[in-house]
């Protein structure tokens, strides 16, 4: 068997070889089953589109239930360092252990990787079933910045010394006054972690053609955080990138409202009116770049749209590593069942051979897997919510995507 090599950088840029060696975490729970799912589908298409020259290179590390089974450990320390040397890995869900010493196992991986952008593409696939009237009008890819904010800020119990002593401080030294029963807590915004997670959605707006970048954050009430975060970001693509963006007040009163070809657009939007603006006006938005928690309900919010977290991928990126992963829980009740709905990794997959560039075995699997739920072939999660459909178990949906290939290899 020929060996795989190591994906490498050049001139700034990942060089990834025919074989790459990939790291693989299955996952907790359900995750055993949809990761041979998603194994078979990936490899099938990169064969397929790629005639036998290109072929990945799967390497388990363990993170999770499984580790600390065979380790003692619930994120052993050589799959940090697997996942930094081979550059790009992919997951399934991981439970976080209860009392085990981490908030998040996905969020330490993040974390520990400097993986800052996790970006969740959102886009409906004819025939879910979505509780929206017009669900194919929402066609958005959002950039959530994963380092700061809440998932790295500092709380302190209600009554405890800590938090009295804070508020103590304020009082004192800054002429603040707080209840002495309140808890308190800390989240930082800071400007590095703020230009470098916008400047990573301008990058992908630019490189896919999307027209507008979107900066939602809650700078009406929390100037020095969240608007810090939008000024800072506004003021980092006027200094970088010049004419090539346009702002919206430059849009009307320069353009007649309309975006010119060789511009994209750059605004902002309140937090809680964003949530309103997806469901109302849908097709207005493209790239959404914000801060950790304002992303955390607006990827659910906008997820649900389309049909929920099953069908939603998602990628967490820093500069030059990358994890893909399932967006959705372990669900332990369905683990060993061959029942659960492999798409959110599937996609994930996919999002994945984008990331390498590997375009062909990626729109292969969007292509053929949009024409699975097209037929009608679903696992139970929608079959039970989609008339005349065929129920069918995790393995067999990944056979149907599979069979489906052949539809679209001559269009490649």
């Amino acid at each position: 068997m020929t060996k795989g090599e190591v994906i490498t950088l050049k001139d700034g840029r990942l060089k990834v070889p025919d074989k790459p060696i990939i790291p693989f975490i299955e996952g907790d729970g359900i995750g055993p089953d949809i990761w041979k799912a998603t194994k078979r589908v990936i490899d099938t298409a990169v064969e397929k589109a790629y005639m036998g020259q290109k072929q990945i290179k799967w390497m388990e590390v363990l993170a999770g239930e499984k580790a600390y089974r065979e380790r003692g450990e619930w994120l052993p320390e050589e799959t940090l360092e697997a996942i930094k040397k081979y550059r790009v890995a992919i997951k399934g869900p991981l439970t976080t252990p209860v009392g085990g010493g981490f908030r998040s196992l996905n969020v330490a991986i993040r974390q520990k990787l400097d993986l800052y952008a996790c970006i969740r593409p959102i886009k409906w696939i004819p025939g879910v079933p979505a509780p929206v009237t017009h669900p194919e009008k929402l066609d958005i890819v959002i950039f959530r910045e994963n380092m700061e904010d809440v998932y790295a800020g500092y709380e302190w119990a209600a009554g405890s010394p800590e938090a009295l002593k804070i508020i103590g401080f304020f009082k004192k030294e800054l002429d603040v006054t707080l209840s002495d029963d309140s808890g308190i807590g800390l989240k930082p915004i800071s400007k590095r972690g703020s230009e470098r997670i916008i400047k990573k959605a301008v990058e992908y707006a630019i490189k896919h053609n999307r027209k507008r970048v979107t900066i939602v954050h809650k700078g009406n009430i929390m100037k020095y955080t969240e608007g810090a975060f939008m000024n800072w970001g506004m003021d980092m693509v006027k200094q970088d990138y010049g004419e090539r963006f346009v702002s919206e007040k430059e849009l009307y009163e320069k353009y007649n409202g309309k975006i010119p070809e060789d511009r994209i657009l750059i605004n902002d939007r309140i937090a809680d009116n964003m949530l309103q603006q997806i469901l109302l006006r849908s097709d207005e938005y493209d790239v959404i770049v914000t801060s950790n928690l304002n992303g955390d309900y607006l990827s659910d919010a906008a997820a649900a749209q389309v049909g929920g977290l099953g069908v939603a991928p998602g990628g967490n990126i820093g500069d030059n590593i990358a994890v893909f992963e399932a967006t959705h829980g372990s669900a332990p009740k369905y683990a060993g069942m061959d029942k659960a709905n492999p798409s959110s990794l599937i996609l994930s997959g996919a999002l994945m051979l984008e990331y390498l560039e590997w375009h062909e075995a990626s729109s292969l699997i969007r292509n053929a897997l949009e024409a699975t739920v097209k037929q009608k072939i679903v696992t139970y999660d929608l079959a039970r919510q989609m008339e005349g459909s065929t129920e069918v178990k995790t393995s067999q949906f990944a056979d149907a995507v599979i069979n489906n290939y052949e539809s679209f290899v001559m269009h490649i």
